[in-house]
């Protein structure tokens, strides 16, 4: 499949599978008072925006750890845990030598889009503590606008900003420990809804949904985003997440999330296969834009004419696998904003994952425009 051209309209191939409703390609239709993003393109529709991310403002705190200390720490090996403030406190202050970087899975997307020359916003709450300013200073030094939720200041100092304590084994595995702190403060009232009706793509990080009052505010931001003929895209986030919002995930794919991404066991969990082929079928038969990583194999896209395999990016060394999804969401999600069709799309979304894997951290070292046009994705 060629990539669309920057000069077409959107054009509906056919219904999906089995009756499905009818998938869309997609390319940008520039408005002449569009503002261009960095590469000089205006977003898909002529939007201000690429991509305005919903999700957890976190600060990872990154730390080289063995197997012995994990199993010390009562911390499941490639899991993620949510801890109070007094666990993230007490693992922060024990563990030498570790980086403190601004994060969270939706935020670390949008830094990669900005990476790639695109515009991106993010919507998350940060307390008004020394963390908060890591996390407001490093996020907008990437390019990403971010305005702390209002509802964030005041009272948020005893509670404290999120963190995510990231601890890394040589294997390039990763475990976490999060405490959400004032992220956990998001609710309906903090939607900015004109942001909504600015973007592309509105992308919605699943770990919200274990946070009740965020559902809601989620709703309101899937139902302001397609109101101003705005995309909706979901992050499954992890496993266990799936596992605790099965259902809810597979409501919002009967008409209200136009892309969803997920690594393999997070796909096989939501459908409730025994193996991933299963779950692509199944995925395919929604009509929605899937994206399934599969690590070291690369990954799966739907496309109006079947699922496609996409080869991963070679890497020389694998150092830390963290925000390897989130990078390559990045990816995936620019492509669709820049007239690239799902394949081209998933292959630029590999590009990025590799960079972000081959050192430590969640967030891009280099300019990702620069490998993106090296390997002739852009």
């Amino acid at each position: 499949m060629c990539p669309v051209g920057s000069g077409d309209t959107p054009e509906t191939v056919g219904p999906g599978p089995g009756g499905s409703p009818p998938r869309t390609t997609l390319a940008p239709v520039p408005a002449p008072d569009a503002r261009p993003d960095a590469s000089g393109e205006a977003p898909l529709g002529g939007a201000e925006f690429d991509v305005v991310g919903i999700g957890n403002a976190l600060v990872d705190v990154i730390v080289q750890a063995t197997d012995s200390e994990l199993d010390a720490l009562e911390l499941p090996k490639g899991s993620m845990s949510l801890i109070d403030l007094a666990r993230a406190e007490s693992l922060h202050a024990s563990l030498d030598a570790s980086r403190e970087i601004s994060g969270g899975s939706a935020a670390n997307t949008l830094a990669g889009v900005a990476s790639l020359g695109g515009r991106a916003a993010f919507v998350g709450a940060v307390a008004e503590d020394r963390l908060g300013e890591v996390f407001a200073r490093e996020i907008r030094a990437t390019g990403v606008d971010f305005e702390p939720l209002g509802a964030a200041s005041g009272g948020t100092e005893a509670i404290g900003t999120g963190r995510c304590v990231v601890l890394v084994t040589d294997d390039a595995q990763r475990t976490m420990a999060t405490y959400l702190g004032a992220a956990a403060r998001l609710d309906p009232d903090h939607v900015p809804l004109e942001l909504m009706a600015r973007t592309a793509i509105v992308y919605l990080e699943g770990y919200l949904w274990d946070l009740p009052p965020a559902i809601e505010a989620m709703r309101r931001a899937i139902a302001a985003t397609h109101e101003a003929d705005g995309l909706v895209a979901l992050s499954l986030s992890d496993p266990f997440c799936v596992e605790r919002h099965q259902q809810d995930f597979l409501d919002l794919l009967h008409g209200e999330l136009d892309v969803l991404r997920g690594n393999e066991e997070e796909l096989v969990a939501l459908f409730g296969v025994g193996h991933f082929d299963a779950a692509v079928a199944a995925a395919d038969e929604t009509g929605v834009l899937v994206a399934a990583t599969r690590g070291a194999r690369g990954s799966v896209v739907t496309t109006p004419h079947g699922p496609v395999e996409v080869a991963a990016e070679p890497v020389d060394r694998v150092v830390d696998t963290t925000g390897a999804g989130d990078l390559y969401a990045a990816g995936f999600l620019y492509g669709l904003t820049h007239g690239s069709d799902p394949t081209r799309s998933a292959r630029l979304g590999g590009l990025c994952a590799a960079e972000v894997i081959s050192h430590y951290g969640a967030r891009p070292e280099v300019e990702l425009r620069t490998l993106a046009e090296r390997a002739e994705l852009l």
